[in-house]
Protein backbone atom coordinates (compact mmCIF):
# COMPACT_ATOMS: atom_id res chain seq x y z
CA UNK A 1 0.00 0.00 0.00
CA UNK A 2 1.13 3.74 -1.07
CA UNK A 3 -0.09 7.27 0.54
CA UNK A 4 0.15 9.58 -2.05
CA UNK A 5 0.28 13.10 -0.56
CA UNK A 6 -1.22 16.07 -2.32
CA UNK A 7 0.22 19.57 -0.08
CA UNK A 8 -1.90 22.40 -0.41
CA UNK A 9 -4.41 24.79 1.34
CA UNK A 10 -7.93 24.07 2.17
CA UNK A 11 -10.54 26.32 1.47
CA UNK A 12 -11.24 28.42 -2.37
CA UNK A 13 -9.55 31.14 -1.52
CA UNK A 14 -6.48 29.26 -1.83
CA UNK A 15 -7.49 26.86 -4.72
CA UNK A 16 -5.87 28.40 -7.43
CA UNK A 17 -2.49 29.07 -5.26
CA UNK A 18 1.05 28.29 -6.37
CA UNK A 19 1.21 26.80 -3.17
CA UNK A 20 -1.94 24.34 -4.05
CA UNK A 21 0.22 22.48 -6.87
CA UNK A 22 -0.15 19.45 -4.93
CA UNK A 23 -3.66 19.45 -4.34
CA UNK A 24 -4.08 19.54 -7.98
CA UNK A 25 -1.81 16.74 -9.03
CA UNK A 26 -3.75 15.02 -6.73
CA UNK A 27 -6.71 15.68 -8.52
CA UNK A 28 -5.61 14.84 -11.78
CA UNK A 29 -4.50 11.41 -10.09
CA UNK A 30 -8.17 10.72 -8.72
CA UNK A 31 -9.56 11.84 -11.76
CA UNK A 32 -7.32 9.49 -14.07
CA UNK A 33 -7.53 6.64 -12.18
CA UNK A 34 -11.81 7.13 -11.25
CA UNK A 35 -11.36 7.14 -7.66
CA UNK A 36 -14.47 7.33 -5.67
CA UNK A 37 -15.35 10.83 -4.35
CA UNK A 38 -12.73 12.05 -1.68
CA UNK A 39 -14.40 11.76 2.47
CA UNK A 40 -12.89 13.87 5.36
CA UNK A 41 -11.10 11.73 6.86
CA UNK A 42 -8.03 11.78 9.71
CA UNK A 43 -8.22 15.91 8.80
CA UNK A 44 -7.68 14.43 5.34
CA UNK A 45 -10.22 14.79 1.99
CA UNK A 46 -9.04 11.14 1.95
CA UNK A 47 -10.34 8.23 -1.00
CA UNK A 48 -8.36 5.32 -2.48
CA UNK A 49 -8.11 2.97 -5.35
CA UNK A 50 -5.67 1.51 -7.39
CA UNK A 51 -2.73 3.11 -9.54
CA UNK A 52 -0.44 0.89 -11.41
CA UNK A 53 -1.74 -2.19 -9.83
CA UNK A 54 -0.76 -0.35 -6.39
CA UNK A 55 -3.42 -0.32 -3.86
CA UNK A 56 -3.55 3.70 -3.20
CA UNK A 57 -4.60 5.97 -0.45
CA UNK A 58 -4.94 9.71 -2.32
CA UNK A 59 -4.51 12.12 0.73
CA UNK A 60 -5.54 15.90 0.41
CA UNK A 61 -4.58 17.71 4.62
CA UNK A 62 -7.43 20.04 5.30
CA UNK A 63 -5.32 21.69 7.89
CA UNK A 64 -3.28 24.04 6.56
CA UNK A 65 0.11 23.79 5.32
CA UNK A 66 2.57 24.53 8.12
CA UNK A 67 0.48 22.29 10.19
CA UNK A 68 -0.25 19.34 7.51
CA UNK A 69 2.41 17.07 8.35
CA UNK A 70 -0.25 16.02 11.87
CA UNK A 71 -3.18 14.58 9.09
CA UNK A 72 -0.15 13.06 7.16
CA UNK A 73 0.67 10.80 10.24
CA UNK A 74 -2.51 10.25 10.93
CA UNK A 75 -3.27 8.82 7.51
CA UNK A 76 0.16 7.05 7.60
CA UNK A 77 -0.63 5.33 10.78
CA UNK A 78 -4.23 4.41 9.66
CA UNK A 79 -2.84 2.52 6.71
CA UNK A 80 0.10 1.09 8.53
CA UNK A 81 2.30 2.43 6.23
CA UNK A 82 5.91 3.24 6.35
CA UNK A 83 7.33 6.59 5.17
CA UNK A 84 9.42 4.93 1.98
CA UNK A 85 5.76 4.14 0.93
CA UNK A 86 4.67 7.73 1.05
CA UNK A 87 4.68 10.26 -1.84
CA UNK A 88 4.39 14.22 -1.31
CA UNK A 89 3.96 16.29 -4.05
CA UNK A 90 4.68 19.84 -3.42
CA UNK A 91 5.62 23.25 -5.18
CA UNK A 92 9.27 24.42 -4.59
CA UNK A 93 10.58 27.27 -5.44
CA UNK A 94 14.21 26.16 -5.97
CA UNK A 95 13.05 24.84 -9.38
CA UNK A 96 12.21 26.52 -12.47
CA UNK A 97 8.35 27.63 -13.56
CA UNK A 98 6.64 24.13 -14.60
CA UNK A 99 10.10 21.82 -13.97
CA UNK A 100 9.03 18.59 -12.29
CA UNK A 101 11.82 16.37 -10.28
CA UNK A 102 11.27 13.75 -8.37
CA UNK A 103 13.65 13.26 -4.93
CA UNK A 104 13.88 10.10 -2.69
CA UNK A 105 14.53 11.37 0.91
CA UNK A 106 16.02 14.90 2.38
CA UNK A 107 15.86 17.87 4.18
CA UNK A 108 12.31 20.31 3.74
CA UNK A 109 14.47 22.99 1.61
CA UNK A 110 12.89 26.01 4.02
CA UNK A 111 8.85 24.24 3.06
CA UNK A 112 6.64 24.44 6.17
CA UNK A 113 4.57 21.55 4.71
CA UNK A 114 7.59 19.27 4.20
CA UNK A 115 8.63 20.97 7.36
CA UNK A 116 5.72 19.79 9.43
CA UNK A 117 5.66 15.88 7.54
CA UNK A 118 9.45 15.79 8.56
CA UNK A 119 8.58 16.71 12.06
CA UNK A 120 5.56 14.85 13.24
CA UNK A 121 6.46 11.64 11.10
CA UNK A 122 10.47 11.77 12.80
CA UNK A 123 11.34 10.62 9.00
CA UNK A 124 12.36 12.00 6.08
CA UNK A 125 12.70 8.80 4.24
CA UNK A 126 9.41 9.76 1.96
CA UNK A 127 9.65 10.33 -1.64
CA UNK A 128 9.02 14.15 -3.43
CA UNK A 129 7.75 14.63 -6.21
CA UNK A 130 8.81 18.59 -7.37
CA UNK A 131 6.80 20.70 -9.01
CA UNK A 132 8.58 24.09 -9.84
CA UNK A 133 6.95 27.62 -9.11
CA UNK A 134 9.99 29.72 -9.89
CA UNK A 135 11.43 32.41 -7.36
CA UNK A 136 9.94 36.14 -7.19
CA UNK A 137 12.20 38.31 -8.38
CA UNK A 138 14.44 40.00 -6.16
CA UNK A 139 14.04 37.58 -3.03
CA UNK A 140 17.65 36.45 -3.47
CA UNK A 141 18.79 39.91 -2.90
CA UNK A 142 16.56 40.82 0.11
CA UNK A 143 17.38 40.26 3.87
CA UNK A 144 16.17 37.15 5.73
CA UNK A 145 12.95 39.07 7.05
CA UNK A 146 11.76 40.51 3.58
CA UNK A 147 12.89 37.71 1.33
CA UNK A 148 10.33 35.66 3.92
CA UNK A 149 7.53 37.82 3.20
CA UNK A 150 8.44 37.85 -0.06
CA UNK A 151 8.33 34.04 -0.93
CA UNK A 152 5.21 33.89 1.04
CA UNK A 153 3.33 36.81 -0.65
CA UNK A 154 4.75 35.00 -3.71
CA UNK A 155 3.77 31.41 -2.88
CA UNK A 156 0.15 31.91 -1.50
CA UNK A 157 -0.75 33.89 -5.46
CA UNK A 158 -1.89 32.84 -8.20
CA UNK A 159 -0.35 31.21 -11.20
CA UNK A 160 0.69 33.86 -13.97
CA UNK A 161 -2.27 35.05 -16.35
CA UNK A 162 -1.21 33.05 -19.76
CA UNK A 163 0.21 30.17 -18.00
CA UNK A 164 -2.47 27.97 -17.83
CA UNK A 165 -1.65 25.63 -20.38
CA UNK A 166 1.95 25.68 -18.88
CA UNK A 167 0.37 24.89 -15.30
CA UNK A 168 -1.96 21.86 -16.72
CA UNK A 169 0.96 20.55 -18.79
CA UNK A 170 3.29 20.16 -15.61
CA UNK A 171 0.36 19.22 -13.57
CA UNK A 172 0.16 16.19 -16.17
CA UNK A 173 3.80 15.59 -15.84
CA UNK A 174 4.07 15.29 -12.02
CA UNK A 175 0.86 12.74 -12.41
CA UNK A 176 2.95 10.92 -14.72
CA UNK A 177 6.27 11.20 -12.34
CA UNK A 178 3.60 9.12 -9.30
CA UNK A 179 2.87 6.94 -11.81
CA UNK A 180 6.37 5.88 -12.32
CA UNK A 181 7.04 5.76 -8.60
CA UNK A 182 4.29 3.65 -7.80
CA UNK A 183 5.18 1.21 -10.91
CA UNK A 184 9.25 1.34 -10.83
CA UNK A 185 9.99 2.64 -7.53
CA UNK A 186 11.49 6.20 -6.84
CA UNK A 187 15.08 5.85 -8.30
CA UNK A 188 13.56 4.98 -11.57
CA UNK A 189 11.33 7.59 -11.47
CA UNK A 190 14.36 10.09 -10.96
CA UNK A 191 16.53 8.59 -13.90
CA UNK A 192 13.38 9.09 -16.29
CA UNK A 193 11.39 12.29 -14.77
CA UNK A 194 14.74 14.35 -13.81
CA UNK A 195 16.40 13.40 -17.14
CA UNK A 196 13.28 14.82 -18.85
CA UNK A 197 13.66 17.89 -16.93
CA UNK A 198 17.05 18.18 -17.66
CA UNK A 199 16.04 18.50 -21.38
CA UNK A 200 13.43 20.44 -21.02
CA UNK A 201 15.79 23.14 -19.69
Amino acid sequence: MWIVVGLGNPGKKYAAHRHNIGFLVADELARRHHFAPAKQKHGSELCSGTITGERVALVKPMEFMNVSGYAVQRAMGFFRVAPEQAVVIHDDIDLDFATVRVKAGGGHGGHNGLRSIIDQTGSRDFVRVRVGVGKPEGAQSAGKEERDRRVADYVLSPFPHGAESEVADAIGRAADAVEIVLARGAFAAMNEVNGKAEQRV
